[in-house]
């Protein structure tokens, strides 16, 4: 059993049996978060490991009546955040111009119908297609709930380029949806095509 005091106490104290018992309740706790932003296990991991030192390192600033895993879960994101603006480089830019056109082309709409067959593993494995800035941009907005301002903030870009990339993934997703429906592979979906 996870004794939230004890073991913040002991992490403080660098116990190292403390430290232990908070690495693995973060990883059953924050392990899918990280995934969610990451394509493979191995970087979702190296995240994780980072978050989980400053997690360590400011258990000292965790002020009384903070509830605890939103405290956690909130250095988790910043972790996130920061690790991609390091890798800055593999981001696509895009001016507002092409941003309102993407937008107007492609629309926002999602046919829930076909969102309601997906298995949420199959949406996983598709989510680790799409393209890295994407991906984080879909993370953000639909699944933590982030406005496109807050998203263009984190990430620094603009409102308008947070807005194309979401729709980029939703695009993207839309089209990975119908190829899958209709692929032969009908076992994924649990029914026959006609």
């Amino acid at each position: 059993m996870f004794d939230e005091q004890k073991v913040i106490e002991g992490c403080r104290k660098n116990d190292r049996r403390s430290q232990e018992k908070l690495y693995e309740w973060a990883y059953v706790k924050l392990m899918p978060t990280c995934m969610r932003y990451h394509k493979n296990e191995e970087d979702a991991r190296n995240v994780l490991n980072l978050g989980f030192v400053k997690i360590c390192k400011n258990l000292d600033k965790l002020k009384e009546g903070t509830p605890f895993e939103a405290w956690v879960r909130r250095i988790m994101m910043n972790t996130i955040i920061d690790e991609f603006r390091k890798n800055k480089n593999y981001m696509q830019l895009v001016d507002q111009k092409e941003t309102d056109r993407e937008l107007e082309i492609h629309g926002l709409s999602v046919d829930n119908g076909v969102w309601s067959k997906l298995e949420m593993d199959i949406l996983m494995g598709l989510l680790k297609r799409l393209p890295d800035v994407s991906r984080k941009v879909f993370n953000l907005y639909v699944i933590d709930g982030y406005s496109h301002k807050e998203i263009g903030d984190m990430l620094d870009i603009s409102d308008g380029t947070s807005k194309w990339h979401l729709s980029n993934a939703r695009k993207l997703l839309r089209e990975m949806v119908v190829k899958l429906n209709k692929s032969e592979n009908t076992e994924l979906w649990g029914y026959e095509n006609g």
